[in-house]
């Protein structure tokens, strides 16, 4: 019978699989002058679909795997018992804040689509790039679970137990939402979770709502655009080619795919809907897959969530219940949310769908958290070995030598 940390790899390595073929076709593209409704030719996007196999999202889908096995073998409770405060995950966590940091700097951050959220490794042009708001996802999750299980016993005191970490949520949420308030927003409800889990009281923290929508409401109103989102939210007809077209090609390609989909490489409304790679590949997929397509996705993460919840369920220190249940947060919200977007169910807001939409760091990130969750499966399967070791009877080894007395 399989483990969980098995189903856990399988789901993974599902998930990475559909985005490294879906990526590949949704990321063809043709000359615009080829590009009509009335002579389209499906053959101009069957051709090169097995090209993935020799795409960089490949190497970066096996570099995910290769994070998620060396995540399950991290020992979280050796961890969380080394040299007290001089943990390792706090050098992690302030490495993050400051990387966030540079990214608002002028000439060190990278912007793309007018948004600085990107640092690059490596000479211009030909480095690799990065979002340190990826690494601070995933940081801020361990760290406050380290946090509250160190502090668990002061948690429902507001000044000595929640404050600190609602400053240090704060702080990060507060370098990301400049230039990304849904990778902000998505941070902050997780931490949130993770502090109430840890044993803050619900009180104290809806305390602070007013202050959190506070913030929001502010960064909204301050950029203009994300106003005129919530506008073609309401009515995407009213400005069809402008801020509307995002939800409306959205739609359209839901409704093209219909339940058997156009197949493999034959989406039209790749070549119509922006960002087809990274937030809206969810649609391209409804479209060539179908809604079989699109239920397998979701079926996957909500079996990474079940099966998830139950090593937490089984893990019996709470600091490894902490990280799972923050790790599994993340993954489902963020799915939730880019579903949530794409549908139409809430307006447009670019965040990514975990191990499908394309980011090399990404991938590899959150296949590593995915790895501290199995490492858990991993420790219990060790702890019964060892305590069936522990309970197997003395093995009389002279018996064995001394044969039997002949019956009287």
């Amino acid at each position: 019978m399989p483990r969980p940390t098995h189903i856990l790899l399988t789901c993974v390595l599902a998930l990475l699989g559909i985005g490294v073929v879906m990526v590949h076709s949704a990321g063809v593209s043709v000359a615009s002058a080829d590009i009509d409704a009335n002579t389209y030719d499906p053959s101009i996007t069957a051709s090169g679909v097995l090209a993935p196999l020799l795409s960089k999202n490949l190497v970066y889908a096996v570099m995910a795997v290769g994070a998620m096995l060396l995540g399950s073998r991290v020992d979280l409770q050796g961890i969380f018992s080394s040299r007290g405060w001089w943990n390792p995950v706090w050098f992690a966590v302030i490495i993050s804040l400051i990387l966030c940091g540079m990214t608002l700097m002028p000439g060190v951050g990278k912007s793309v689509n007018g948004a600085s959220r990107w640092l690059v490794i490596g000479p211009a042009g030909s480095g690799i790039s990065f979002q340190p708001s990826e690494l601070m996802k995933w940081t801020l999750v361990v760290g406050l679970a380290w946090y509250c299980a160190r502090r668990r016993g002061v948690m429902h005191r507001f000044w000595w137990g929640l404050m600190p970490g609602l400053l240090l949520v704060g702080l990060a949420c507060g370098l990301i939402v400049i230039e990304d308030l849904g990778t902000a927003a998505l941070i902050g409800a997780v931490a949130m979770c993770v502090l109430i889990a840890g044993g803050a009281r619900l009180w104290q923290l809806a305390l602070m709502l007013p202050f959190a929508v506070g913030a929001i409401v502010a960064a909204i109103i301050h950029s203009p655009y994300r106003v005129k989102r919530l506008t073609a939210f309401m009515d995407p007809w009213a400005d069809s080619q402008g801020t509307g077209y995002h939800p409306i090609q959205s739609m359209l390609a839901f409704a093209q795919g219909g339940v058997e989909g156009n197949g493999l490489g034959q989406s039209i409304q790749k070549y119509y809907i922006p960002e087809d790679t990274t937030d809206f590949v969810f649609p391209i997929i409804a479209e060539e897959l179908g809604f079989g397509g699109a239920v397998l996705v979701v079926g996957l993460f909500l079996t990474i969530l079940w099966v998830g919840l139950g090593i937490a369920k089984d893990t019996p220190h709470t600091f490894g219940r902490l990280v799972a249940l923050g790790v599994l947060l993340t993954v489902g919200l963020q799915a939730v949310i880019n579903i949530a977007v794409v549908t139409v169910v809430v307006p447009t807001k670019g965040i990514a769908l975990p191990l499908i939409s394309a980011g090399g760091t990404g991938w590899i990130f959150t296949a590593f958290a995915i790895g501290l969750v199995a490492s858990l499966d991993n420790a219990k399967a060790l702890r019964e070995v060892e305590e069936g070791e522990e309970e197997a009877p003395p093995t009389d080894v002279a018996n064995w030598a001394t044969p039997s007395s002949p019956t009287a």
